[in-house]
């Protein structure tokens, strides 16, 4: 039998707010469930109720009330008509239901590797939203018009989101660490009115300035007709070399009209998020502001068991689905922590530190730094009270059985490790967490509430204890709205229902385990995802395609130390042999105009590339013989023998 590492305790288990949501189910409804099972099969089976219950118990704020919950919910988008619809009719707006305390409790940490600390009141917050609201009014924004963010994870930036969405216009981010060729595959797709910038931010001890930057991609978005810059580096940037630039101090009006919540349909755009990139130029994924919430909410309140006495904390770039699932933190009244720089300053101690200094409950991250800190030897439960901690969420990759070990042994041991998974797609989680059940070892806790998650073998068939794809059998409201420039919706269509009918495949390959948990075995696609983050193949491709010696490459995430690296392998012009000095210009390349993650750990010569007979490159195939798995169907193959250029490489044993 498998033991627990954990288990919640009586008194925790009836003070979650799972739990209180289960009693509100029993006054409210006459509804009993004798265990999170039988409360997770009520959800998909009567998804109607369910969402409609989760509504009302976390107080969604709404300027329009309907009395249907799902119109035509069997049918996901672009899979028949007409497709589900979510509470249709009703009126809501997406920043006044994060806007909906206003008095002097904090509302945000903002947090500089530099040491720099601020902080904005749940009041302030709201002032300040109005005086950007107010400026961009008057520039002409609209509902339905796009706002960027280059920016980093600070303050200003959840101000930018709620001031865009305030007012219905949509609202999309990259990080600073993006080169000018990564912020034009997505914001040239979305041709933004406005740009929110910063001067330049602080990284693993380095001032970095990003003005040069912000002066290219301003002039080079043809769509753009104000850019908003934050000085992070300097008190008052010089911004001069940036056309149709003002300061942000500046655009918070000074006698602004009071703020208006626009009310919108409940699937009206909210945030434009983007794909890896794995074969071309990013997809633009739109999400929608209802669903977004009502999802947000779920998962803060009852899986998260996050409410107004908690403190949120989760290490992201604004790149990440992550920063928007953090900012919703502010729909549930707690206090967020933002950080800006690297996780691993001061070797992981200056995070480990703020959650202390600012008394954090829940403390997210990924599954690279925990490995990171236990390498670095780090023993929190001794350096550290760590009084305040409740949770430890961790994501962007399978957290392993020794890290889960490593928490329990080192960390906190009265404490709720949850491993969560899901992604950009739906910007959300399948997979999570659970204030009210065990913890074990290498396994994500439960299936989410109101998410109809199954696995399924390669005959198509649901199964558990045996690995398989992770998929979504009914609709559930965070489902895209679709992607934008795909007016058909064909390529929406492609990327989540080709493979089953009406079933959203996720692309993710996991396993039921008996005791209703879930493990994630990884990706069941080529896309990267070293230190947790998300890499297209393609981001990488378009920029050693730039390096003359190079005629070809491939490019795999190969498993190592509990992470994911990078690994690049490239042909040379005949006569070439790769040298430090190429290898040096392929990295420098790469990172010029991506972000260090894309720049792999090793670069290795090869001969050959196998391909398809229809010429596509294989990643899967040499990605499964470096790691020295079966390759299927070698048959599809033009040049299987080139797989063999790939087998038991020396230089990728070290």
């Amino acid at each position: 039998m498998t033991t627990p590492l954990w288990t919640p305790s009586t008194d925790r288990i009836a003070n979650a707010r799972l739990t209180a949501y289960q009693h509100w189910l029993q006054d409210k409804h006459q509804l009993s469930f004798a265990d999170y099972a039988s409360l997770h099969r009520w959800s998909v089976e009567n998804p109607e109720s369910f969402w409609a219950s989760i509504w009302d118990f976390c107080g969604v704020k709404a300027q329009k009330n309907c009395e249907r919950v799902l119109d035509h919910g069997a049918t996901f988008p672009t899979c028949g008509e007409p497709a589900a619809q979510w509470f249709p009719g009703a009126k809501l707006n997406f920043a006044e239901n994060l806007l909906r305390r206003r008095d002097d409790k904090t509302a945000i940490v903002g947090l500089l590797e530099n040491g720099q600390r601020r902080t904005l009141s749940y009041a302030k917050l709201y002032t300040q939203v109005e005086q950007l609201a107010h400026t961009l009014r008057e520039q002409g924004v609209q509902a339905g018009d796009r706002v960027a963010g280059f920016m980093p994870n600070i303050p200003e930036t959840v101000v930018a989101m709620l001031a865009t969405t305030s007012i219905g216009a949509i609202w999309s981010s990259c990080s600073p660490d993006f080169g000018f060729q990564g912020v034009m595959d997505r914001f040239a797709q979305i041709q933004p009115k406005v740009l929110f910038a910063i001067d330049g931010y602080f990284y693993n001890g380095k001032t970095l300035d990003t003005r040069e930057r912000v002066a290219e991609i301003a002039a080079s978005l043809e769509s753009i007709e104000q850019v908003i810059v934050t000085s992070v580096t300097t008190e008052r940037a010089d911004i001069s070399t940036i056309d149709k630039a003002q300061h942000f101090r500046d655009a918070l009006s000074s006698s602004p009209t009071p703020l208006r919540f626009e009310a919108l349909p409940f699937d009206h755009p909210l945030y434009i998020m983007y794909s890896s990139g794995t074969t071309g130029t990013p997809k633009c994924i739109v999400h929608s502001a209802g669903g977004t919430l009502l999802q947000h909410l779920k998962e803060h309140q009852l899986h998260t068991d996050l409410g107004a006495d908690d403190v949120l904390f989760y290490f992201t770039t604004c790149g990440w689905m992550m920063w928007n699932w953090l900012v919703s933190g502010l729909a549930s009244e707690c206090t967020l922590v933002l950080f800006d720089g690297s996780p691993f300053a001061q070797r992981g101690k200056l995070l480990l530190d703020a959650i202390d200094q600012e008394g954090i409950s829940v403390f997210g991250t990924s599954a690279k730094f925990i490995a990171s800190l236990e390498k670095a030897g780090h023993k929190p439960k001794e350096t550290h009270q760590l009084d305040t901690l409740k949770a430890i969420l961790s994501t962007g990759s399978p957290l392993s059985h020794e890290s889960f070990e490593y928490i329990y042994r080192d960390f906190k041991e009265d404490v709720c490790l949850s491993s969560i998974s899901g992604g950009t797609d739906i910007i959300s989680c399948f997979v999570l967490g659970n204030p009210t059940l065990p913890v074990y070892k290498g396994q994500i806790q439960c299936i989410g509430l109101g998410m109809a998650v199954e696995i399924w073998n390669d005959e198509g068939q649901s199964v558990t204890e045996e690995k398989g794809e992770l998929v979504c059998t009914k609709p559930f409201p965070c489902c895209p709205i679709g992607f934008w420039n795909d007016e058909d919706g064909s390529r929406f269509h492609k990327a989540y229902f080709a493979q089953f009918d009406n079933l959203w495949a996720h692309g993710d390959y996991g396993e039921i385990t008996p005791q209703g948990g879930m493990v994630i075995h990884g990706r069941s696609d080529a896309v990267l995802n070293p230190g947790g983050v998300r890499i297209g193949t393609a981001e990488i491709y378009r920029q050693v395609e730039k390096v003359d010696a190079v005629l070809e490459s491939i490019v795999i995430g190969q498993n190592w130390d509990d992470d994911v690296r990078v690994v690049l392998f490239v042909v040379l012009r005949e006569g070439i042999e790769l040298n430090d000095e190429l290898v040096q210009t392929i990295k420098s390349t790469i990172r010029q105009n991506t972000t260090p993650r894309h720049v792999p750990a090793k670069v290795l010569q090869v001969p050959d590339i196998p391909r398809t007979i229809s010429g596509k490159i294989v990643e899967l195939a040499v990605r499964n013989v470096v790691h020295g798995e079966p390759v299927k169907n070698t048959d599809a193959l033009a040049n299987p023998e080139a797989l063999d250029y790939f087998r038991s490489l020396p230089q990728l044993a070290r």
